[in-house]
């Protein structure tokens, strides 16, 4: 069964066949924990899909707060695509070299920020290059664009917020570190957090809705299969939690090709909650 919400994602296919077209952007959003080392600008310098641009999601971020790469001002994400050459009336495709998952964080941040045509490429570049797809290390050399930031706050949640929504039950709170974290049974990457989850948490590790073998996403189906094993109700708005902000949006990408309410993502995460006093955390399942 095809998604509900096709436009978020395109196919290796459908990206060869408009890789040239004058609406269409292609934007490298890859992101790597630092476990992983791996450096996601110099893996773009050595290369990257022909005409792509690099997003880094830690210098898109504000440079202010002391949390990992939280959401910019308008005027920052404005100012930073527009030199990148994306903006008002281009269709942007967003790629990445650990399939889905900076992808899907620049494809949420874009919709944030009022771009709505906006996909990701399902399997990302492994994908695009195990089907023998050409790669280059030539620079991009964008165009300024006009872009126009407006924040749809209604896709954004802070600690104070969630906090109400544990308590009040008003939105479903998702976790989707893997399971191991989400008990207290396994460390947190960053040092100096607490073990655990939030009370009231539901878990969804975002690899759950990702086919291993391809990296692409699970069909409609499956992925309703996962939501609901998971206790999600797709009636109901979730707010979609992880580590730093980064992998909840799998999740979020998830819900919306179900054609379930739109997620909100809280950007703080578990990187925020983990390292305050004032947050109630709980171990086990």
């Amino acid at each position: 069964m095809p998604y509900a919400r096709p436009d978020a994602l395109v196919s290796t296919e459908w990206l060869a066949a408009h890789l040239d077209a004058p609406d269409v952007r292609v934007v490298d959003g890859s992101f790597y924990l630092p476990a992983q080392n791996r450096d996601a600008k110099a893996e773009y310098a050595a290369q990257h899909i022909p005409g792509a641009v690099f997003f880094d999601i830690d210098e898109i971020a504000d440079s202010d707060s002391p949390l990992p790469h939280m959401m910019p001002s308008p005027e920052k994400f404005s100012s930073r695509v527009r030199r990148l050459g994306l903006g008002d009336g281009v269709r942007v495709v967003v790629y990445d070299g650990n399939p889905m998952m900076g992808a899907c964080r620049v494809w949420w941040m874009f919709r944030a920020f009022g771009h709505k045509d906006v996909a990701v490429l399902d399997g990302g570049l492994p994908k695009w290059q195990r089907e023998g797809r050409p790669v280059t290390d030539e620079p991009a050399m964008p165009r300024e664009r006009h872009f126009t930031a407006r924040l749809d706050s209604t896709l954004v949640r802070d600690a104070a917020q969630v906090k109400r929504l544990l308590d009040s039950k008003a939105e479903q709170v998702v976790d989707a570190r893997a399971a191991p974290r989400f008990r207290g049974e396994a460390p947190e990457p960053r040092p100096g957090l607490r073990l655990g989850h939030m009370p009231g948490a539901l878990n969804l590790p975002y690899a759950d809705l990702i086919d291993a073998r391809s990296g692409t996403m699970l069909p409609q189906e499956a992925l309703k299969q996962r939501l609901a094993a998971a206790g999600i109700d797709a009636t109901r708005k979730v707010t979609a939690s992880c580590g730093s902000g980064v992998s909840a949006c799998v999740v979020a990408l998830g819900l919306y090709l179900t054609g379930a309410r739109e997620a909100a993502i809280y950007d703080g995460s578990w990187a925020e909650w983990g390292s305050r006093e004032d947050t109630a955390i709980v171990t086990g399942p």
